[in-house]
């Protein structure tokens, strides 16, 4: 009995809990709206797009690269005697100076030798002479008109003496083979350059082909970079060798100071492109890349295997817009106000370079080009910017009342 008073004592009160929760949600207020909401034309930044006559620059990246690099080796076999100072690693040597000087003895009694061999060959060409006038004596005494053409070639020694003359020019061979051999013992420098590397010094033993160090010329050093093949048509390339292509300016943020740069100028377009990044490979040529002339004086040397930066000056472009290449949004569109609304314009690029986009159609001179990042973007919506009177947005922004 007690249990069920307890039960319907329960359920009575969840009943009234009930009840009252139910009239609280049902005579709530509603919130009425009034006054008025303003809708404000969205402010932005424009520029004025500017149409003329540009001279672009192409920026790229590129790698240091001998222009002449030759592995040194000899071309006789001996031990080697001296070594000039200059030639290690780091050192500078001119053209046509002695590096190397290998052991000449071998081959200065080889060319005695011959020089011997000549003379005995010039003694048995004197002799056999000689023996061609007796035959020939013999012949006018016996009669030769019976004989063949054969016959007289051997009774007047014509055999004999063509043999004689083959040893003769063989024996001269020899002796400029041995001139050469002796000259060969003093290696020198092919060209101006700087050594790389040295791997043989007194009293080493060396033999023709072996690695004796790594030269490379001083006079010019190439910047191997790619560039995109859309923007080679900008670039000149020389036509001829005594010809200059298009003006390149290098920088090195690594190795150099801010500020200093060399000026080098497109050489070649290598007929390859790049494996890995499908772009065109280019050359750059730099004269003097080690500033040893009098008018680099000062100007930061080329280092062989670094990266620098190139910018190369491209050819002419007339009748265009140039405008900052941050502006151009989107699948080339370009943000534009005009009576204070926004136009999405599709424009027609020409060229990109390091900072510009050089619009060939679809903008206009004056244009006031949209700056700002919008987060919506729709045609017609109605912009304001900074420096517009109160008049000015009075007449731009809407009004709307919710009653």
């Amino acid at each position: 009995m007690e249990k069920k008073k307890i039960v319907l004592i329960c359920v009575g009160i969840l009943l009234l809990a009930g009840l009252i929760t139910s009239f609280i949600f049902l005579t709530e207020p509603t919130a009425k709206s009034e006054g008025a909401s303003k809708q404000t034309a969205m402010l932005v930044n424009v520029v004025s797009a500017e149409k003329g006559d540009f001279n672009p620059v192409i920026t790229a990246t590129g790698t240091v690269r001998p222009v002449d690099d030759v592995v040194l080796s000899p071309l006789v076999g001996g031990q080697i005697l001296r070594r000039d100072p200059s030639f290690t690693p780091g050192g500078r040597v001119s053209k046509g100076e002695v590096l190397l000087k290998i052991d000449p003895a071998d081959y200065g009694n080889t060319l005695e030798l011959r020089r011997s061999e000549l003379q005995q060959s010039q003694t048995d060409l004197n002799m056999e002479m000689g023996r061609q006038q007796v035959a020939e004596q013999d012949l006018a005494l016996i009669g030769g008109d019976s004989l063949s053409s054969e016959e007289k070639e051997l009774v007047l020694r014509k055999p004999q003496l063509d043999a004689v003359k083959a040893n003769l020019k063989a024996a001269k061979a020899s002796v400029d083979q041995a001139q050469l051999d002796l000259r060969r013992t003093t290696v020198r420098a092919p060209f101006d350059a700087q050594v790389l590397s040295r791997n043989v010094t007194v009293g080493s033993q060396v033999s023709p082909g072996d690695n004796l160090g790594r030269l490379v010329g001083t006079d010019a050093y190439w910047v191997e970079m790619t560039v995109p093949v859309s923007q080679l048509r900008w670039l000149d390339f020389p036509l001829e060798q005594d010809q200059t292509g298009s003006s390149v300016e290098l920088r090195s943020r690594t190795a150099w100071k801010p500020g200093e740069t060399r000026t080098g100028h497109l050489y070649r377009q290598v007929g390859a492109l790049d494996d890995q990044t499908r772009l065109s490979r280019v050359l750059v040529r730099v004269e003097d890349p080690l500033a040893q002339n009098p008018g680099n004086e000062g100007q930061p040397p080329l280092i062989i295997g670094s990266f620098v930066e190139a910018r190369i000056q491209a050819e002419p472009v007339v009748n265009v817009v140039r405008l900052n290449r941050d502006y151009v949004r989107s699948n080339e569109t370009v943000w534009v106000m005009q009576d204070k609304k926004l136009q999405v314009r599709k424009v027609e690029i020409l060229l990109y370079d390091a900072e510009h986009a050089y619009i060939l159609s679809g903008l206009e001179d004056g244009d006031q080009v949209v700056t700002t990042n919008l987060s919506t973007v729709a045609e017609g919506v109605s912009l304001r910017t900074e420096g517009m009177t109160g008049r000015q947005r009075e007449q731009t922004d809407t009004t709307k009342t919710q009653q």
